[in-house]
């Protein structure tokens, strides 16, 4: 169904205009409204966050709304960018994220979580909860974007517990649209300070002035009317081609760095180098940390020091490649005002490839050698296995051998969805109509990745003997795998192309998600029966409806994923809700009650969990309502406030994923051989005597994590309280001013424990319950690899809590005949951004904080304000923005001094339109006009979306962005 219908004339865009300026900074409607829409100021809409049609754009909860203008000026091709800048979102999974990457694009509402946050199409599910992806959306069709603080479950259903989002699509074009734009990155790398770092390394410096990161964005749409109006087609399709860019090309990302002592930084890396690391299980040498291999080529073991360390950051992406097709349409056709038909398509293909550091041997893996191998000098042979060298005895050890840097590691993504529905609606008379639907989406998901170490083929070409003086695998001469060919690990850049092309093994993964909903809603006036307030000017609003909605997921792997801790996955999700809504405006136009309006809400859902590979089934039920004031004392201020009960249902992936292990950013205090943590303290974690002060750190700050589902997950809940205040004074034309409070609670959320939180409560406290998470590897007492790791499962933890206060205010002037100036500015301060990991067990607030357990930046205020000089008759304009980023403090008590804090970021982005015809319009402009670098982190302290030594989720990754583009229309 779609709850939004165009309306047109000059009223009416004065009172959208008017509304949408009064709650948001970016709330700019410069487009004409559709050809063919009534007239008529009092027409009804929905308004996002309710289903009740009434004549006004004035919502009860905080709304802001991203006009179409605000991406033209931004130069935005991906809608998440165009979110992000807006200081209610987060930056979640994007473009900039390479290790780790599914290829999807994820937007995250007050800090809460992507999946915590309710995206909607034209005010429809865009896709299954468990596979939303918002390279979906078309952003050129965007005509604007609604976003909705606070609980809305009560209105939408599971998810939206911080917020919804709303992307409103052009869907109804009666002509020809015509986009295209192009954008390319240039930086100066100037950060003295790194530069010496990496010079003093002997590692290659990034080059001085770069061009790179070049996108391109064309799109078309043609629409046509018909049957006098009473019938549209519309169709449309798009191209996306982003560049990759390398990690190598900035200064700030060009090594791993590493801390240096509390006030310095050092250019570090990897344990598992091309020199080749072993730190043996068995004989002599066991426990003594790592070995390597002679730099100078000679078959000697020397004590591994951070100067044999890898570079891992050249080769790995700071900006993914990518490419992606759109294309759809829709179709209406009124047969009578009681039925009018509806439907649309939706299609997206998207590749995309990320690509970090050459694969190895890695450590944490378990290798058995022959004492005998032949490739082996005698020295090595002996500190491996004592006096059992040269025999046909075995040893085991851990191997850290890098592959060449043209075997660097790349993952194919790539994704295909497919969106369509239809259905009928109505006008039933007396003020009421109906809306009856259908949606179906497929999600297709494929994964390949490529140049990757196999470790079982690894383990047989190390498996290697003597034939007549030639080293030959063992599984080739009894045939198990003719293919074999042995491998020089005990040699400094001893493995060959060649070798190196037998370890490979492709894997491949495959996930196909799907979503069902039946709907069906009746709206109506209330009015026309007589039920309405006598001291109201309109009746009572009534919607209710039903739904059925079903989501399923499979996902399947390969023997070689298998083999690397992947695990296949099904399940299927079913709900049945019904829901009410009644808003009754009960006084109207008196002195000091202008308004005074009334609205509730409730629905009912049911819950059938199952997942047929193992006959797993559960069931729950849930209950979310809502309430909301408006208050509205005199003409031009207005008082609203709004709480909301909203559950958020676990997703198929939480309950049902198989049980796996992978790398998480993390130090393992009790490694090396003065562990910073006591010995008492690491006994707490598992750690004997005799391992205490020789267990092996994790390579590259990445320890290990399990993870799985857990089908016994109940509902998130959440409640959620906004108090408003939105001003339009008539004392002062033109200008809008709101101030919202908000504050969200969810209660049991979903999740893992925190590693870091793990390791700080467990070290610090003692607490018995986060160092039960801690399996030790019982040999070498390593918390990396198949054996040893922090346990991750998700479960219903504690409660996460955020609040904090919107203001947005929007003021605009005439200069004569020079035009008029528009000035608008959306702030957010957080009052608190708080987290109990689990009940009774302590909070941490993230507020003003990031790094370890806070993650990403957590600003206690940031801005984003916009300055626009328009020409008369808006023939051309010139607009200046300014985004602010308070600063932040690392987290977690941390004694770093040259991380300790991030300082204020302030970036301008300078853009320009020209109207040259009435069918022809230019843009252009310059994001981070003046190229600003972003904070350089060290890798130890970054976590949630660190990529590259920052953030480049929040911060401008690329540098100085130029961006031109042209629309015709006609």
């Amino acid at each position: 169904m779609r709850h939004f219908i165009s309306i047109r004339g000059s009223s009416a865009l004065t009172a959208i205009a008017v509304a949408l300026l009064a709650t948001s900074a970016h709330a700019q409607q410069t487009d004409p409204a559709p050809a063919g829409a009534s007239g008529d100021s009092s027409a009804e809409i929905t308004v996002t966050g309710t289903r009740i049609r009434r004549p006004d754009l004035e919502s009860n909860s905080p709304l802001t709304s991203v006009g179409a203008q605000e991406i033209k000026y931004q130069g935005a091709v991906n809608a998440e960018t165009l979110l992000n800048r807006l200081p209610q979102f987060t930056p979640d999974a994007n473009e900039n994220v390479s290790n780790g990457s599914d290829g999807s694009a994820q937007i995250n509402l007050r800090g809460l979580g992507s999946n915590r946050v309710l995206t909607l199409i034209n005010g429809q599910r865009i896709l299954s909860s468990q596979a939303t992806d918002i390279n979906f959306v078309p952003t050129a069709l965007i005509e604007r974007v609604d976003v909705v603080t606070g609980g809305a479950s009560a209105v939408y259903g599971s998810d939206a517990m911080s917020g919804v989002v709303n992307f409103i699509l052009r869907d109804h074009l009666d002509g020809v649209r015509l986009d295209a734009q192009t954008s390319v990155a240039q930086h100066t790398n100037d950060n003295g300070y790194v530069r010496g770092l990496v010079a003093a390394k002997g590692y290659q410096l990034a080059p001085r002035n770069v061009f790179d990161g070049a996108k391109q964005d064309v799109n078309g749409a043609v629409g046509k009317n018909f049957a006098g109006g009473r019938g549209n087609i519309t169709v449309y399709g798009g191209y996306r081609h982003t560049e990759p860019v390398l990690q190598a090309t900035r200064d700030y990302s060009s090594c791993a760095l590493n801390a240096n002592g509390a006030t310095a930084l050092i250019c570090g890396g990897s344990s598992n180098t091309t020199y080749g690391t072993f730190a043996p299980l068995t004989g002599p040498n066991a426990g003594q940390g790592y070995l390597t291999n002679n730099r100078d080529g000679s078959k000697t073991w020397l004590p591994y020091t951070s100067a044999y360390a890898y570079n891992y950051a050249p080769t790995n992406y700071i900006q993914r490649s990518d490419e992606r097709y759109t294309g759809g349409g829709t179709a209406s056709f009124e047969i009578a005002p009681i039925a009018k038909l509806y439907g649309s398509f939706m299609w997206m293909k998207d590749h995309t490839f990320s690509q970090v550091a050459p694969s190895a041997l890695f450590l944490g893996t378990t290798f058995t050698i022959p004492c005998n191998n032949p490739l082996m000098s005698a020295a090595q042979a002996s500190a491996l296995c004592g006096t059992a060298a040269g025999t046909s005895a075995t040893a085991d050890t851990l191997i850290g051998y890098r592959l060449s840097s043209g075997s660097s590691r790349r993952d194919d993504l790539r994704h295909q969805d497919y969106r369509y529905n239809a259905g009928v609606k109505g006008d039933l008379g007396h003020g009421f109509t109906y809306d009856v639907g259908y949606l179906y989406a497929l999600s297709r998901y494929d994964e390949t990745y490529l140049n990757n170490v196999d470790n079982i083929k690894a383990q047989r070409a190390l498996d290697v003997v003597s034939v007549n003086g030639t080293p030959t695998c063992r599984s080739k001469i009894d045939g198990t795998d003719p293919a074999c060919t042995p491998i020089d690990v005990f040699k400094a850049d001893g493995i060959t192309a060649d070798q190196a092309q037998y370890l490979f093994s492709q894997s491949n993964t495959a996930g196909r998600n799907t979503l069902e909903v039946f709907s069906g809603s009746l709206s109506g006036d209330l009015g026309t029966f007589g039920i309405q307030s006598p001291w109201a000017d309109r009746g009572a609003g009534l919607a209710a409806g039903v739904e059925h909605r079903r989501e399923t997921l499979l996902f399947t792997v390969d023997t070689v994923a298998a083999q690397g801790g992947a695990t296949g996955s099904d399940g299927i999700i079913s709900v049945n809700d019904a829901y009410a809504e009644l808003e009754v405006p009960l006084v109207a136009k008196v002195p000091f009650l202008q308004e005074l309006t009334v609205n509730g809400g409730i629905r009912y859902s049911g819950y059938t969990n199952e997942q047929r590979s193992t006959a797993l089934r559960s069931t729950y039920k849930a209950w979310t309502y809502k309430a909301e004031l408006a208050w509205a004392p005199i003409a031009g201020a207005r008082f609203r406030a709004s709480y909301n009960r909203a559950i958020r249902a676990p997703s198929i992936g939480e309950l049902f994923t198989g049980r796996g292990i992978g790398n998480v950013a993390l130090n393992d205090p009790c490694a090396g051989a003065a562990p910073t943590a006591s010995l008492a303290a690491c006994k707490a974690t598992g750690v004997t005597d005799a391992q205490y002060g020789h267990i092996i750190q994790c390579p590259a700050d990445q320890c290990s994590q399990s993870y799985g589902g857990n089908p016994a997950l109940k509902p998130e809940v959440a409640d959620t309280y906004t108090v408003g205040l939105v001003v339009t004074p008539r004392q002062i034309p033109r200008l809008s001013l709101s101030v919202d409070y908000y504050h969200i609670k969810v209660k049991g959320y979903i999740g893992s424990i925190d590693p870091s939180l793990v390791v700080d409560q467990c070290t610090t406290n003692g607490n018995p319950y986060y160092c039960g998470l801690f399996k030790r590897d019982p040999r070498s007492g390593a918390i990396f690899g198949s054996n040893g790791y922090i346990v991750g499962s998700t479960l219903n933890t504690g409660y996460l809590l955020t609040s904090g206060i919107d203001v947005s205010a929007a003021y605009n002037f005439a200069i004569g005949r020079l035009g008029r100036i528009d000035a608008s500015v959306v702030g957010t301060w957080t009052e608190q951004m708080t987290e109990e990991p689990l009940p009774g067990l302590g909070t941490f607030d993230c507020k003003g904080y990031y790094g370890y357990s806070c993650g990403q930046p957590n600003p206690a205020w940031r801005h984003v304000a916009r300055f626009t000089w328009n020409t008369p008759g808006d023939k051309a304009s010139l607009s200046l923005s300014w985004r602010y980023y308070d600063a932040t403090r690392v987290s977690g008590g941390d004694t770093t001094v040259i991380n300790a804090r991030i300082p204020v970021y302030n970036y301008f982005d300078l853009a320009a339109t020209a109207t040259v015809t009435k069918q022809l319009q230019l843009r252009m402009g310059v994001n981070n006009l003046t190229d600003k670098s972003p904070p350089v982190i060290a890798s130890g302290i970054l976590s949630s979306f660190g990529n590259g030594n920052t953030y480049p989720g929040v911060y401008d990754p690329m540098g100085r962005t130029l961006f031109f583009g042209a629309s015709l229309t006609f």
